[in-house]
């Protein structure tokens, strides 16, 4: 796939409170890039509810309403009516939320948005625990983790359970688009959000963000640990169409070995949990490929591509 060029306009300004490394700061600034000055954000409480700065100070270009933590889809919802009830049609809104704002707390409000057809984008930035309130587990926390409440070491008591899929969860509603991105990949990113943008009803992307702090990785390997958690299938960059997939395979697989050791939050698993988590990984894998084949088969023979 050719590389699209980066929009040169920046609507995210320096001076923000985000971490150093923050993969939730650079999946906004791309955001801000792709979709431009006529959007409007609905935030709830999380990370990015605290990183445009302390008021009067604001590192945001856009309007942006910081609401309640389970009201991110419906906020972004009444914005869209009432702009629809003035007749300015040209105006992106979009809700924003964490991985636990949106598939825990957040997930009725999502669910109501998207069944009711209403025409916004939600983006969930996937750092994978509620990392702002102090690195709780969430759903979307992947299996063999340590959270503050899946302490592992000693006890043993990661994460066990399975990452929650956003994506799925937004295919059985039969949304128009959803798709999964990674800041490593920003042309990617970017061209998904403006695809978005083009497409009436609801649409969902969710943008794995790693979180230096909470994943106990080093600032500096953000982007080079994103592009593992792709290469290695731990996070598979996919689209959904109107049911239709579309997935991204990467050049040459790598074990998810390479990506779990990067980071802290999984030092403590031994050779057998990564096995397991291997093996979860593979049948995931395998299970969407199989999704891609079945839709693209599917598909109208006047709409398949080349």
């Amino acid at each position: 796939m050719a590389k699209l060029p980066l929009p040169a306009e920046e609507n995210l300004s320096p001076g923000h409170m985000g971490c150093p490394g923050c993969g939730a700061c650079i999946a906004m600034r791309l955001a801000l890039k792709a979709l431009g000055k006529r959007t409007i954000l609905a935030i709830p409480a999380c990370c990015w509810a605290v990183m445009p700065g302390v008021y009067p100070y604001n590192s945001i270009d856009v309007p942006v309403l910081f609401t309640a933590f389970e009201t991110a889809a419906a906020s972004a919802s009444g914005i869209r009516a009432a702009l629809d009830v003035r007749g300015i049609k040209d105006v992106n809104v979009v809700a924003w939320a964490g991985d636990g704002g949106t598939l825990d707390i957040g997930i009725q409000a999502l669910s109501g948005a998207v069944e009711r057809r209403d025409d916004i984008i939600y983006v969930c930035y996937d750092n994978e625990a509620y990392m702002n309130t102090g690195i709780q587990r969430s759903s979307s926390t992947p299996i063999g983790a340590w959270t503050t409440t899946t302490p592992g070491g000693s006890t043993g008591n990661w994460k066990r359970e399975p990452k929650k899929s956003g994506v799925e969860i937004m295919v059985a509603h039969r949304i128009p688009y959803a798709a999964t991105a990674c800041v490593s990949y920003p042309e990617d990113f970017v061209r998904k959000l403006q695809k978005a943008a083009s497409i009436r009803g609801p649409k969902y992307i969710q943008v794995l963000c790693p979180c230096p702090p909470g994943w106990k990785s080093d600032p500096e390997k953000t982007i080079t640990i994103g592009r593992l958690a792709v290469e290695s299938c731990m996070w598979p960059m996919y689209e959904v169409e109107n049911g239709v997939y579309t997935v991204r395979k990467p050049a040459k697989r790598k074990p998810v070995s390479e990506y779990l050791m990067m980071q802290g939050r999984f030092r403590h698993l031994k050779e057998e949990d990564i096995e397991m988590i291997q093996k979860l990984v593979d049948e995931e894998w395998e299970l969407l490929l199989k999704k891609e084949e079945m839709s693209q088969r599917e598909k109208p023979a006047d709409s398949r591509g080349p």
